[in-house]
């Protein structure tokens, strides 16, 4: 009798409590006031949205809530600034369509703003035609994920980026969508970040873009017809893993730019189709192990003023030149990488090619040092200067040497 009673007593007290969850959330309809909603909830409630089209700009939450959409009613923030500017911990925002921010540099206007949060979820919203989408500054423990993000302006100074964080650790970045910002993803002043899955096309100047930004993972995803692929600068200890850069065409586009940065892996990526597929500069420490570098104007582009670098088990294939340079000390190592331009021979059949490789040929080294002269590429005259430069090298760096060259390329799966 006293199992029972105490049965009854529990269930008592779970269904309390689950009603006390059903007490807790309110349902809002176009037309209510999402900012006197905010203000009346208690800690830790939920907030419901009903389908359709709310206006609203500079929504100032500062509490644990919960903000969520149902079939993704549009926040219309009628080009006034931000929408929703949030100041708090344990809050979620899911199931929304953001539309319609101000235009503003001098404050950075955002479909949502946080700062100084932490342990947020942003999930599953819509943003369109906001300056910048979702904007992070001293935030740390964010997870920003499945979250579709396009803005249409043709000039770069008329939008902001995508996914912009500043001074904040500890974050996951997955999932995302995003095109037609300035940079899709921005990260400065970032720590102990991963950035996951993404597909970032179509943005004015980089897909991402971080400063200062130090040991952080980009594992699995794709940049696509950015105004470049990734700009990295002024870091160390990034771990670049299995993601693809791709059709980054232009004067000056690339699928990485590594530019004073060190003690860091790039392993498993793919760069196709890309006017450069990796420039770097005054960067140390780096290895780039298992990269396909195919169908690429320049596969790399390795400035005399990197050093200690190591290139292992590439495989670079019909690119117009594997590799170029500007000076001829060499302080970097190539190792076992296959060259679709190696013709040497293999008399052991150990799959290593007898003869040292020499990617860097003379015609790259005229056109880094004369770009017009690109015109002539293909012409009979080129051919036989790259052929007598193989024979009696004079201008190429004479220890750019892969030693070990493989005859087939690796199959990575």
């Amino acid at each position: 009798m006293k199992k029972l009673r105490f049965t009854i007593l529990l269930l008592g007290l779970l269904l309390a409590l689950d009603l006390s969850k059903v007490e807790a959330s309110t349902k809002l309809r176009p037309g209510d006031s999402i900012q006197k909603a905010v203000d009346a909830a208690e800690p830790g409630d939920t907030l419901i949205f009903q389908p359709g089209t709310y206006s609203a700009s500079a929504i100032v939450i500062r509490k644990p809530l919960t903000l969520l959409g149902i079939d993704y009613p549009r926040i219309d923030g009628g080009g006034k600034g931000n929408i929703f500017l949030i100041a708090a911990e344990n809050v979620t925002v899911k199931g929304f369509h953001f539309a319609n921010t101000g235009k503003s540099n001098m404050d950075d206007s955002a479909a949502i703003k946080f700062f100084d949060s932490k342990n947020c979820l942003i999930e599953d919203n819509e943003l369109e035609e906001a300056f910048f989408g979702l904007h992070f500054s001293n935030s740390s423990y964010m997870t920003i994920r499945n979250n579709r993000i396009h803005a249409t302006s043709e000039r770069e100074f008329e939008v902001g980026n995508g996914i912009h964080l500043w001074k904040c650790n500890n974050n996951r970045i997955e999932n995302n969508q995003v095109s037609g910002h300035r940079d899709g993803i921005y990260l400065e002043f970032v720590t102990d970040t991963e950035v996951n899955q993404n597909f970032i096309q179509g943005n004015m100047r980089y897909g991402l873009h971080f400063m200062f930004a130090h040991d952080n993972v980009y594992r699995k995803n794709t940049f696509r017809k950015n105004g470049a692929g990734v700009a990295v600068m002024y870091t160390k200890n990034v771990t670049m893993i299995e993601n693809r850069f791709e059709e980054n065409w232009g004067s000056s586009s690339y699928g990485i730019l590594l530019k004073d940065i060190s003690d860091s892996k790039v392993i498993g990526n793919i760069f196709q189709k890309n006017t450069i597929g990796i420039y770097m500069e005054g960067s140390s420490r780096i290895d780039f192990k298992q990269n396909t570098f195919r169908d690429n104007g320049w596969a790399l582009k390795l400035m005399a003023s990197c050093d200690q670098n190591l290139f292992e088990a590439n495989n670079f294939s019909n690119n117009t030149f594997d590799l170029s340079t500007n000076g001829n000390l060499v302080l970097n190592t190539l190792k076992g990488n296959y060259w679709d331009k190696y013709e040497g021979y293999d008399l052991n059949r150990d799959a290593t090619g007898d003869v040292p490789f020499r990617p860097v040929n003379l015609y790259s080294v005229i056109v880094e040092k004369i770009p017009a002269s690109v015109m002539l590429w293909r012409s009979f005259m080129v051919t036989l200067l790259d052929r007598m430069e193989k024979i009696l090298p004079t201008m190429t760096p004479d220890e750019m040497i892969d030693h070990s060259p493989k005859m087939r390329p690796y199959d990575f799966g």
